[in-house]
């Protein structure tokens, strides 16, 4: 704990400290909590992203196989070449926000492959597009975790050492300013004693 002056003027920093202190640090509780909540949902749907990718990917094993042509599709059929991202903001926090992606097909012989190749990219098209909505999400929730961490480590800092370390500042100079209050009461009177009695000696000298 910082020396502190046992003065009014210091008094008086330490409890507008005190209510700055006080001020904020509901706001700061408030946003830990939005963050929290925030986190959670996006994590669910990052979960439910992926899920939808996993299904999509199991439906699409099984549609090829019925045709049979495994061979006939690779995934550099399909590759990503532009990915789309807007900007979002969230308790302060800006993210991105995936908007969609811009996919390029690979170059095949449409008269000597199966006609349900084109069907084939549009799901891989499909694919990559939820893998890329997912990466997104994950980055949103790496972004909010960690200003939850700055947030809660602020609020932490209020409620265990800054407010209470300034309301025993607050304690400490009230305690001395009124000890040396009384102090300065008893000396007054001491003082008033001893000059009356001075001139209670002078006025029986006089006699």
């Amino acid at each position: 704990m910082a020396k502190i002056k046992l003065t009014k003027n210091e008094l008086k920093v330490q409890k507008d400290a005190l209510k700055m202190y006080k001020r904020y640090l509901p706001t700061l509780i408030l946003k830990k909590q939005q963050l929290q909540t925030e986190i959670r949902t996006i994590d669910a749907k990052a979960k439910e992203v992926r899920a939808a990718r996993v299904a999509l990917e199991k439906e699409f094993e099984q549609w090829i196989s019925v045709f049979g042509e495994r061979e006939a599709f690779t995934p550099d059929m399909v590759t990503v070449k532009n990915i789309k991202k807007g900007v979002g903001n969230i308790a302060g926090v800006t993210i991105p926000v995936y908007e969609g992606a811009d996919f390029g097909r690979g170059d095949y012989d449409l008269y000597k492959t199966p006609l349900w190749i084109d069907m084939a990219a549009d799901r891989m098209e499909k694919a990559l597009s939820l893998d890329l909505e997912a990466e997104v999400l994950d980055e949103q929730v790496r972004l909010l975790s960690q200003e939850l961490r700055t947030t809660t480590q602020r609020v932490n800092l209020f409620e265990k050492v800054k407010i209470p370390e300034t309301k025993a500042n607050i304690k400490k100079i009230t305690v001395y300013l009124g000890d040396e209050q009384v102090a300065a009461v008893v000396r007054s009177k001491i003082s008033k004693k001893k000059l009356q009695a001075k001139i209670d000696e002078e006025m029986e000298a006089a006699k």
